[in-house]
């Protein structure tokens, strides 16, 4: 079966179905196994004692094992799958829980009904379940604003990157990148205790996330023009200048793309100052001259666009599946 076939299958799924709760009540979820693999490394291999070049250099031990401990059992379902008979719909189905269309969509739509039916408190309660930083110290805009930009970064590392890397090198491919992004988000940090070890990790997250953070900064963009109501070109035509502007002020240098986009998309400014517990973080602002007080609404124009980008995404997945 065509690889553009099963990965069309695969969105298809995850947008129908997302993730059952029934089912991840009962098993745990692939990135909850990566976690915990990740969890095991760092307990084992990250020595307070040693210096901080032995410490980088068991982070690239510890980065080397978890790939060879998920992308290697993921090649060998591969050759499995293709030996099997409906092997590709099992690949598709097992790809799909690791795409999160529908699980991002859910729960930053969950920010705006919880603003909506319960007010501050229950906005604070829902972006806490998306976002890191402290949900006391946002405002309503703050939680808009928080809702937004996870919106539009997870976009990438929950969505397009999944899916980039599946197209390129199939279902180890995304098994691989999952694995990758997951131990940057546990160990790829500052922190006195990560900031050796993990430099692996978050390093090797950086250059898997180069080409699919531009890929979605493009498909918010065009999904700007299809989803805004009015004045859709001019729309489409800010988010491309804010992204090219902007998108270097990021300390990530990936995040700034899609972030930079939605805000010029919808005419905000993002990012900037936050907190996180009782650390401030002093960003650069992504759309810098657009509104700060962002709003329901704006959530739910967010939404529409990542919508339309994921359509869109999914179009050009089934143009190559007829292709090729």
């Amino acid at each position: 079966m065509n690889q553009d076939a099963v990965l069309l299958l695969a969105l298809a799924i995850d947008a129908a179905f997302g993730e059952p709760a029934w089912i991840y009540a009962r098993l745990p979820h692939p990135v909850v196994l990566f976690g915990r693999l990740v969890g095991l490394l760092d307990r084992t291999l990250n020595r307070d004692g040693w210096r901080p070049a032995a410490r980088r250099l068991a982070g690239v031990v510890a980065v080397l094992a978890l790939l060879a401990v998920t992308a290697g059992p993921a090649w060998l379902a591969s050759l499995a799958f293709e030996a099997m008979p409906l092997g590709w719909v099992l690949e598709a189905l097992l790809a799909s829980t690791l795409i999160a269309q529908r699980s991002l969509y859910t729960h930053v739509a969950a920010v705006a009904s919880a603003l909506e039916s319960e007010g501050l408190a229950g906005g604070r309660r829902a972006v806490s379940m998306i976002v890191g930083r402290d949900p006391e110290s946002l405002d309503e805009h703050g939680v808009c604003r928080a809702a937004i930009e996870s919106c539009s970064e997870n976009f990438s590392d929950g969505i397009v990157a999944p899916v980039f890397w599946f197209a390129v090198l199939g279902f180890p491919g995304l098994v691989a990148y999952k694995a990758i992004n997951t131990a940057d988000s546990m160990i790829g940090h500052r922190t006195p205790r990560h900031r050796a070890f993990g430099w692996a990790a978050a390093r090797l997250d950086d250059l898997v996330n180069l080409m699919p953070a531009r890929l979605a900064g493009l498909f918010i963009i065009l999904g700007s023009a299809i989803a805004l109501r009015g004045k859709r070109l001019r729309r489409a035509h800010a988010a491309w200048k804010t992204m090219l502007r902007d998108a270097g002020k990021h300390k990530s240098p990936n995040a700034g793309w899609q972030e930079a986009a939605m805000a010029g998309a919808l005419g905000l400014a993002l990012a900037g100052p936050r907190r996180y517990g009782a650390v401030v973080v002093d960003d650069a602002w992504m759309g810098e001259g657009g509104r700060r007080e962002a709003t329901l609404d704006d959530i739910r124009r967010a939404l529409r666009i990542m919508a339309a980008a994921c359509g869109l995404q999914a179009g050009l997945i089934a143009t190559l599946a007829f292709l090729l």
